[in-house]
């Protein structure tokens, strides 16, 4: 009786249990159809793959299709085509600029260039009607002082590309950069990730230098601070560096293609920025712990 019993409650342990047919995969990355959707984008993007590896550096941050993710600072949106045809049409794209306050503390800011910034959360997601593919991801727009509390724990990840030196600038004019971390942390979803590609500074270069305001960030910095705010390191790459970008005292990194400070008009100055390329960047993967 007593081995009949414990057959039967073996038996009733084999059917409660899941098998591993019964558990779904965790999504991952679609490396092909990633290489599809990069495949139709126009010309003049496709000719900064070389510098920003789109292929690599979202495979390194490892999102799946269907998956809700903001894109810090997209601008007129350089990886945002990319982003919104890989997403696919269960996907969500939310583009979230800057507070508008900051943009007082840049010496372009006309009245007119402030005007037009604070319609771009009306009129960017209309662009993405002419970005490539028919299987996209729903396009909005905010900024980091007006993201609602319904946003809290629904992101799956948040990219920062090229867009967190001026976060560090204006820190100390308005707590730029923590209030966008604790932000960030919010709409998380836990375990949710952070995907970092940023201009980086040399190691050894004084953190008076590195600010911000040459576009410059060191690393460990960048390391500490969003630990400091709570994020987990999970790995780095050097998918997006570049040795042969070593910038001087006096440098900036808008010297440099595409933006060519400084060397519009003078030929043989832009053949020597050609022959750098692009900044040197790092590439970062953070997650929001689980239990958080």
């Amino acid at each position: 009786l007593a081995s009949i019993a414990a057959s039967l409650l073996l038996s009733a342990c084999a059917t409660d249990s899941p098998t591993a047919a019964d558990v779904a995969p965790e999504p991952a990355l679609d490396g092909a159809r990633l290489a599809a959707v990069l495949a139709e984008q126009p010309a003049e993007r496709q000719a900064r793959y070389p510098y920003r590896h789109p292929q690599a550096t979202l495979e390194f941050f490892a999102i799946p299709p269907g998956s809700t993710v903001v894109e810090v600072l997209p601008g007129a949106g350089w990886y945002s085509p990319i982003l919104a045809g890989y997403l696919g049409s269960e996907g969500q794209l939310v583009g979230v600029d800057y507070p508008m306050s900051i943009w007082s503390n840049f010496p372009f800011a006309t009245e007119e260039f402030l005007a037009q910034r604070k319609q771009w959360v009306d009129t960017w997601p209309p662009t993405a009607a002419d970005w490539p593919g028919d299987d996209k991801a729903t396009v909005s727009a905010s900024r980091f002082d007006t993201l609602g509390e319904d946003m809290t724990g629904t992101v799956d990840a948040v990219l920062f590309i090229r867009a967190l030196h001026n976060l560090y600038r204006f820190e100390s004019n308005g707590g730029y950069l923590s209030n966008a971390l604790a932000e960030t942390h919010r709409i998380l979803k836990p375990g949710g990730l952070v995907g970092v590609v940023q201009h980086k500074a040399p190691d050894d270069a004084a953190d008076a230098w590195a600010d911000g305001s040459r576009g410059y960030l060191k690393q460990a910095n960048v390391i500490a601070t969003f630990e400091a705010a709570g994020f987990e390191l999970l790995r780095q790459s050097d998918i997006n560096a570049n040795p042969a970008d070593v910038p001087g005292e006096d440098d900036i990194v808008w010297r440099l293609p595409p933006s060519y400070s400084g060397s519009r008009d003078d030929p043989a100055r832009k053949a020597e920025v050609d022959a750098i390329g692009e900044s040197n960047r790092m590439t970062l993967l953070f997650r929001k712990p689980p239990a958080a």
